[in-house]
């Protein structure tokens, strides 16, 4: 069950894709243009900014590779809070609003 504070599943999804688009956006880029950069599928890269697809290891590598930005940039505002200190307790992210969140999109 979630604890009033969590944040509703799927935010870090999204606040991933949040920090990708902006990333993207200020590196001049389209998503066909990143896409043939990091030999991605254009819907692949829409999926992930959507929040709609987590990427794999790999994934972020070429990523980051090809924006020229540590793999930290792509999760700013996102943060996993364990619950307890046992191993198996499980947690929730901790997401820190969005530019569209604050209003600044």
């Amino acid at each position: 069950m979630r604890s009033p504070s969590s944040p509703e599943p799927g935010a870090h999804k999204r606040r991933f894709g949040e920090n990708l688009r902006r990333i993207r956006e200020a590196s001049g880029l389209s998503q066909h243009a990143l896409a043939d950069l990091t030999d991605l599928h254009r819907t692949e890269v829409s999926m992930m900014e959507r929040g709609m697809r987590e990427p794999r290891l790999g994934t972020l590598v070429k990523l980051a590779g090809a924006l020229e930005v540590p793999l930290e940039a792509f999760f700013e505002g996102i943060e996993w809070r364990s619950t307890e200190r046992a191993p198996s307790s499980g947690g929730h992210y901790k997401i820190e609003p969005g530019e569209e969140q604050r209003g600044e999109g």
